[in-house]
C-alpha cells in the first residue's frame, strides 16, 4: 500500500510502514510543511496514498468523506509521544492485511481501531 505520513507524526512512522513493506512518502520530505488540510488530502489523493496523520480534523467525513480518498488513517490517542504513536501505527499496520483502507476511515485509538465507510 502506498502512504503518506503527515508532518505531525515522527519520521520513525514512515520507517515502521516501510519496513513492513509499504511505500511512504512524507509531507515534509515533499515541502509540503504547513500546507492546508484540503491540500493535503488533494496531494495524497493525486498520488494514490493512503494519509496517516494526528490530526482530528480529518475524522470529519462531512468535510473528508472517506470513499472520496484512497483512505485516512487518524490516530487519536491519550498520549502521542513516539512510544505511542509508533504502537498504535504498528497495531493499525498489523490489522491492514485484514481490512480494507480504500475508501475507510481509520480511527486508531489506544484499545480500538474504528472504521468508517
Amino acid at each position: 500500500m502506498d502512504f503518506k505520513i503527515d508532518e505531525n507524526l515522527p519520521v520513525e512512522a514512515a520507517q515502521l510502514l516501510i519496513q513492513a513493506g509499504h511505500s511512504v512518502s512524507t509531507v515534509l520530505e515533499e515541502g509540503l510543511g504547513g500546507t492546508p488540510d484540503e491540500t493535503l488530502v488533494q496531494a495524497a489523493g493525486a498520488e494514490g496514498r493512503i494519509l496517516v496523520t494526528l490530526d482530528t480534523g480529518f475524522a470529519d467525513i462531512r468535510r473528508y468523506p472517506p470513499s472520496e480518498s484512497r483512505g485516512l488513517i487518524v490516530l487519536r490517542l491519550r498520549r502521542q509521544d513516539k512510544g505511542g504513536v509508533l504502537r498504535a501505527l504498528a497495531h493499525a499496520a498489523a490489522q491492514m492485511d485484514r481490512e480494507a483502507l480504500a475508501g475507510r476511515l481509520w480511527i486508531v485509538e489506544d484499545d480500538r481501531i474504528r472504521i468508517r465507510s
